[in-house]
């Protein structure tokens, strides 16, 4: 169904208004950085953490009765997972999600705890867990609920960008001129920019896995190497972006960005000082940019706080740590 159309503006504002009915906006928090404010969207205050329960909430409610009935598959690292399977459960629909064994088990224990089968992939190894999920869905008759690449999860996840402007008029005065968001297949890259087509829209990425940004570059999907270090931004672990959300970055988003895994410890720190906020690595990647210098502001910048599903000792090492 997500190569039949497009994402829209107005599919981005019918998401916001079914988010609305059903989930109070998450605050936009002021912080000072270096003398400039900066607003602090804590999506890290989501019912299950994360802003995917926006893409996932919009994406099955979109769903014909029949394939309510014959149920979904989704594919996540764990944020994702859970919004399918929160909007699973509220739907009455059955949700199988293709999860990493290399997953946090804060994200594997939650998902399974709203009732989602898990089906576990190996992804150090090198298994595909698009294909896993394209095989269960012909096996099964299931519809795939892809945790970037489909128009109905752009648009939900765009719904964040419509709150953004509201409260930056409230708060701010005035729309955001820049908004920056951590990136992994682009699904809320796109939909920011479909939300707010005047601002600047800033995509960042960890070292190595920084695709986006060199898809941005080149003007072609790129792949991340074959061989990509280590991170800790588990939730942006995603091997290329899928042309539906390149069409709308290609067009609308000028260039990305690229954090240290150092960067994204000192922002995790800041935030939890600063606004006693609890991020997740991938969740913090956005501030992490700034904070480096790499994105400038200007008093209406806004900052995705993305995620704050991390397990409890690795959060502490990240508290404890200096670097």
């Amino acid at each position: 169904m997500s190569a039949m159309r497009s994402p829209t503006c107005e599919g981005v504002l019918e998401a916001a208004g079914k988010i609305a009915a059903i989930l109070p906006r998450t605050p936009l928090l002021p912080l000072d950085i270096d003398g400039v404010t900066v607003w602090c969207k804590a999506e890290t205050l989501q019912p299950v953490g994360a802003f995917k329960i926006r893409g996932a909430w919009h994406r099955m409610t979109a769903l014909t009765e029949g394939e309510r009935k014959r149920g979904v598959v989704g594919v996540s690292s764990g944020n994702h997972a859970q919004g399918v399977a929160w909007a699973a459960r509220r739907l009455g629909i059955a949700a199988t999600i293709v999860m990493p064994n290399d997953a946090p088990k804060v994200k594997l224990d939650r998902v399974r705890e709203m009732g989602a089968e898990v089906v576990i992939y190996d992804r150090p190894g090198g298994e595909d867990r698009d294909e896993i999920a394209r095989a269960l869905c012909e096996e099964r008759g299931t519809t795939l609920v892809h945790a970037y690449g489909d128009p109905w999860i752009i648009e939900g996840q765009g719904s964040a960008g419509i709150e953004i402007s509201e409260q930056m008029e409230q708060y701010a005065g005035g729309a955001p001129t820049r908004i920056v968001c951590p990136c992994g297949g682009g699904g809320l890259t796109a939909g920011l920019a479909l939300a707010c087509p005047d601002a600047e829209i800033a995509p960042v990425e960890p070292e190595g896995w920084d695709d986006v940004r060199r898809s941005l570059e080149t003007g072609e999907i790129q792949r991340v190497g074959p061989n990509p270090p280590p991170t800790a931004c588990d939730a942006l672990q995603t091997p290329l972006t899928y042309p539906v959300n390149f069409a709308v970055m290609q067009e609308r988003v000028s260039r990305g960005y690229a954090v240290s895994e150092a960067e994204v410890r000192a922002a995790q720190r800041l935030a939890f000082s600063r606004l006693r906020l609890v991020v997740e690595p991938g969740g913090a990647a956005a501030l992490a940019a700034v904070l480096a210098g790499k994105v400038p502001t200007d008093g209406r910048t806004a900052i995705v706080l993305s995620g704050g599903n991390v397990d409890a000792a690795q959060f502490a090492t990240v508290l404890a740590s200096t670097d």
